[in-house]
């Protein structure tokens, strides 16, 4: 009898997965189970050309359908509420049960929910999938002032497609300054400024305590008090890995699915990549989860492998990137414990820098923006272990190409 691998998750994971098994010879059948109607698409364009109307719903689609046929790739809508490992099958909510020989967990994340009063008034918005996006776009022909609540990189962004739309926005972030948990303070400046010369009003240190409105929002209200207009409000105040369905099963779970350099659960039918998997991370030297697209990508690939019976270890720097108004930052690496800051260019009144993250003498880090040669040559300087003269980096005499 032919084999079967399910995978759970219509993402980034579960598109690149599909390739990869067939790339590794996989020749038994492919279920892909997804809660949404679309195949898997693409999410970053969500709330940039997406939600200014860029691009359209097919342009998303990572893959066109005709590519998962060519592969004999079934699709079925619908959400998975049971994993029986001892079984090997897997049950639907509508009562559908499906056997698996290979088991791929590819479910993502949901966004954080405001727990407020108010906040299930109407014209209250968040930003993941392609539903929250057409419910946005649906109120914004009576929409004039929106209020975006978190100023991390979907905030910003959402602020800039909808600056750019012509509407009033105030973007209330709960920290000392936008993106403080992922950057620099000179980063967050720098987008501080720009997004406030386009006309965003921003204002940190605001917790929201309240929504008001009778069926639709009317204003937001803040703990100390300060009250701001709006007819549209968009929240994003993170995201949190689906793991419950995994938990359920008996893995191992902690800030995402434990996995091993290979993708593989504690179970060995079972793999998992993605936004909601934890790994360890050989360039850091660390467990880490993830939130990015070449993350969920790279995983995919090597649990590909792993499901056919081959060893690909994870490797891969975390890179990322978020485009606002004709910004593209491009960031290498984690930040996270740097002692030493150098930056390339002027922030302060330019459009293009890099800001370069060192911690113990060693590059760890850079957020380049409108960079992409310092942002190649980061990655090169970080995968391969090298070392570099911060002052070098700092000189914009020399030529990006020839830093190294």
């Amino acid at each position: 009898m032919s084999r079967r691998c399910i995978i759970i998750g219509a993402s980034h994971a579960a598109a690149q997965l599909t390739a990869s098994l067939r790339q590794e010879d996989w020749q038994g059948g492919v279920l892909l189970i997804g809660d949404e109607p679309s195949l898997p698409y693409h999410r970053p364009p969500l709330s940039k050309a997406f939600l200014a109307g860029d691009k359209t719903l097919e342009e998303l689609a990572i893959r066109p359908s005709a590519f998962y046929e060519k592969l004999d790739v079934s699709f079925c809508q619908g959400r998975v509420v049971e994993i029986d490992r001892v079984e090997h099958r897997v049950t639907l909510e509508d009562g559908s049960v499906f056997d698996y020989d290979k088991l791929a967990l590819c479910m993502g994340a949901r966004v954080r929910t405001l727990a407020l009063p108010g906040a299930d008034l109407g014209g209250v918005h968040y930003l993941r999938n392609i539903a929250d996006v057409t419910g946005i776009q649906a109120d914004l022909p009576q929409a004039k002032a929106a209020v975006i609540i978190g100023g991390g990189y979907i905030g910003l962004e959402t602020a800039a497609s909808l600056k750019k739309q012509g509407m009033d926005v105030v973007v209330l972030e709960m920290a000392d300054r936008v993106l403080q948990r992922v950057t620099a303070p000179e980063v967050s400046e720098f987008y501080t400024r720009i997004h406030e010369e386009a006309g965003v009003d921003i204002h940190t240190n605001k917790l929201v305590s309240e929504l008001a409105g009778s069926d639709k929002v009317r204003k937001v209200v803040c703990s100390d008090g300060t009250e701001y207009f709006a007819d549209l409000v968009v929240v994003g105040v993170g995201v949190i890995p689906n793991t419950e369905l995994a938990e359920q099963a008996g893995l191992k779970v902690d800030n995402g699915i434990w996995v091993d350099d290979g993708c593989v659960t504690d179970d060995r039918d079972i793999v998992a990549a993605g936004d909601c998997t934890n790994h360890f991370n050989s360039l850091f030297q660390r467990r880490m989860r993830l939130e990015s697209v070449p993350n969920a990508n790279e995983q995919a690939k090597c649990a590909a492998a792993a499901i056919c019976g081959q060893h690909k270890p994870y490797q891969s720097l975390p890179w990322f990137w978020s485009d606002q108004y004709d910004l593209k930052l491009q960031i290498a690496g984690l930040s996270e414990g740097y002692d030493e800051l150098v930056i390339r260019g002027d922030y302060q009144t330019e459009r293009s820098f890099a800001a370069f993250y060192f911690k113990e003498g060693r590059l760890i880090a850079a957020d380049c923006v409108n960079r992409p040669q310092e942002f190649m040559i980061s990655k090169r300087i970080i995968s391969g272990g090298l070392t570099i003269d911060p002052d070098r980096l700092m000189d914009e005499s020399i030529p990006a190409k020839e830093l190294l």
